[in-house]
């Protein structure tokens, strides 16, 4: 049987997760306007000053709805709205034209708030432009207040909702019905709707531009949150498709479910953020549903290798696009690409030690226009200020300024065609060179943040080649100068004030864990599938403790024995933790 695909609408996945439910079109009515003459200004003024009482009131309890359910620092997007309409500027503005035009208070409302909507509407910035939907929010309850009209809702339980456009009210108030998933024509990922879904989490897609032309009341949906696309009427392979999809990542959420929501922090308190490796794209499905805080590696050398060229600068926008807008808000760390040596090379080169050879920051700075393609891509995906960009392999300053200067030439030139990028994206480091960990201190004064990567750092350090079995024991992640190494580049970066990273499979080691968090790591990244066990770890543990057991192995002068007081500890603190999260 064929893959159907005709019955296929791609948008922006807004809030992770997948639902199948009918579809319920949501319809807002829509207030006419006049522009009647009155003759009591008094009678108006008053009929103003109701319409906002109550415009309040409505709000006020939404807030309570939305602290139960969000929490204060959520629900904060309702409190702003009444705030709005506390403002004297506004409503002064408003009084004093119903006063002068001697015109109904409903048209001047329409009238006067409107403007703002339409300047919000016309900035470059996503997030202005997401706040003029609030804002019209805001204009279209005070109007329904003005004409006495009463809020109905007709909203069914555990339906689909597809609608042009959600305002957070309306999130908030659906949620209350058990709805399984949202759809719009509009939205963006920056909209409060879309925070909101994915704090009450609930999968949704916004931007589809024409899903309420495409789909009827009753439809049978299904609603990607992953990947930003819904499914009108699936067939029998599509609907098993996704219902095996269903099942998997429940196999999953017993566990999970008890901390999924907890913050990644030791007994003491010392918060160690998880973040998630990406190699293929469709790992993005387990690091949002393990609930990663960002994707700390975007290995795009991985991402591209189905590709028989390298894709150009639109292909490339578009993949880390999608990417930073699942991930939002958190934040994604786009490497540019590691190639050469073991990896995939653009031409054909055959180096007597391509280990050492023309590779990562090396090739991409003998290659400009491929690097600036790379670059431009890069910057154009960060309109939403959710991406940093990471250079690999450095191993000199030079490296890390010539790097800078052409990522500054590239925002000219974006300016220049009027391109809107984050003008303040982060720039950080790979620290997996001998070279860049005895001046780790040095090269983390150039750069916001530093990533280590243990998996080349071990070899390079303790010359072995990884991938060699006749070595592979001499490959030893707890030999004593690679954890003496590993506390060096920590300290001598924090001192900085860089954030510092690990990116490399150590930090995925159970055993390692306690080791690296004693050190002082502020975040491990790590496969997806890892997360809930090293979550799991972190929160059972205590921080001055563990910065005790870091110290004692600084000390030790073997890689035996090292291994051996870590698989003690494990042994003694965490080996019950483990067997418990395995066997559920």
């Amino acid at each position: 049987m064929e893959t159907k695909t005709d019955n296929i609408i791609k948008g922006i996945a807004a809030a992770p997760g997948i639902a199948i439910a009918k579809a319920f079109i949501y319809e807002k009515e829509r207030e006419s306007i006049n522009d009647d003459s009155i003759t009591n200004v008094d009678e108006a003024l008053q009929n103003l000053e109701t319409a906002l009482a109550q415009s309040k009131k409505e709000l006020r309890k939404i807030f309570s709805v939305a602290v139960d359910k969000l929490g204060e620092k959520r629900a904060a997007i309702f409190d702003a709205q009444i705030m709005i309409l506390d403002d004297p500027i506004l409503l002064s503005t408003i009084q004093n034209r119903i006063r002068i035009e001697m015109k109904v208070p409903e048209f001047v409302v329409e009238d006067e708030i409107s403007k703002y909507t339409r300047i919000m509407s016309a900035s470059n910035e996503p997030y202005m432009k997401e706040r003029s939907h609030d804002i019209e929010d805001i204009k279209n309850r005070i109007l329904r207040n003005l004409k006495k009209k009463k809020l109905k809702s007709r909203i069914t339980n555990d339906v689909i909702v597809i609608t042009s456009n959600l305002s957070p009210s309306d999130t908030v108030l659906f949620a209350r019905s058990n709805v399984k998933g949202y759809a719009t024509d509009f939205g963006g990922l920056t909209s409060h709707a879309a925070i909101l879904a994915r704090s009450l989490n609930i999968p949704a897609v916004v931007g589809l531009h024409d899903a309420t032309n495409k789909i009827k009341d009753g439809d049978v949906v299904i609603v990607d949150g992953f990947f930003g696309q819904v499914i009108i009427n699936p067939d029998e392979k599509q609907l098993a498709s996704y219902q095996e999809k269903l099942e998997k990542l429940s196999e999953h959420d017993e566990e999970l479910n008890k901390i999924k929501d907890l913050p990644s922090q030791t007994l003491d308190g010392r918060e160690v953020k998880l973040l998630a490796n990406l190699d293929v794209s469709s790992e993005m499905d387990f690091i949002l549903h393990n609930r990663a805080q960002g994707i700390g590696l975007v290995r795009t050398e991985q991402l591209f290798e189905e590709y028989e060229e390298f894709p150009d600068e639109e292909k490339q926008y578009q993949i880390y696009k999608n990417i930073a807008e699942q991930i939002y808000p958190d934040t994604v760390i786009i490497r540019t690409f590691d190639i050469g040596g073991d990896k995939v090379l653009p031409v054909d080169l055959h180096e007597p030690n391509p280990m050492l050879g023309w590779r990562g920051i090396r090739l991409l700075l003998d290659s400009p226009d491929l690097f600036k393609v790379q670059i431009k891509a890069i910057l154009r995906a960060s309109s939403h200020k959710n991406i940093k960009l990471m250079l690999p392999m450095i191993a000199s300053i030079y490296e890390i300024t010539e790097s800078k200067r052409l990522i500054e030439e590239c925002k000219k030139e974006l300016s220049a065609n009027g391109i809107n990028y984050d003008k303040n994206i982060g720039v950080g480091i790979m620290i997996e060179i001998p070279s860049a960990a005895v001046m780790a201190k040095e090269f983390a004064s150039e750069v916001e943040f530093v990533s280590i990567g243990t998996n080349d750092l071990i070899q390079y350090l303790l010359a072995v080649d990884r991938g060699n079995d006749i070595v592979s024991k001499q490959y030893q992640e707890f030999h004593p100068a690679v954890v003496r190494t590993l506390k060096h580049i920590i300290k001598a970066s924090k001192e900085t004030g860089a954030y510092v990273s690990m990116c490399g499979e150590m930090a995925a080691d159970p055993f390692a864990v306690p080791l690296l968090i004693g050190l002082g790591l502020d975040s491990l990244s790590v496969s997806a599938s890892a997360i809930p066990l090293i979550k799991k770890i972190i929160r059972s543990l205590n921080y001055k403790e563990l910065q005790s057991l870091a110290d004692e192995c600084i000390t030790m002068k073997s890689e035996k024995e090292i291994s051996q007081h870590l698989h003690n500890f494990f042994n003694t603190k965490i080996q019950d933790i483990i067997k418990k999260l395995i066997r559920g």
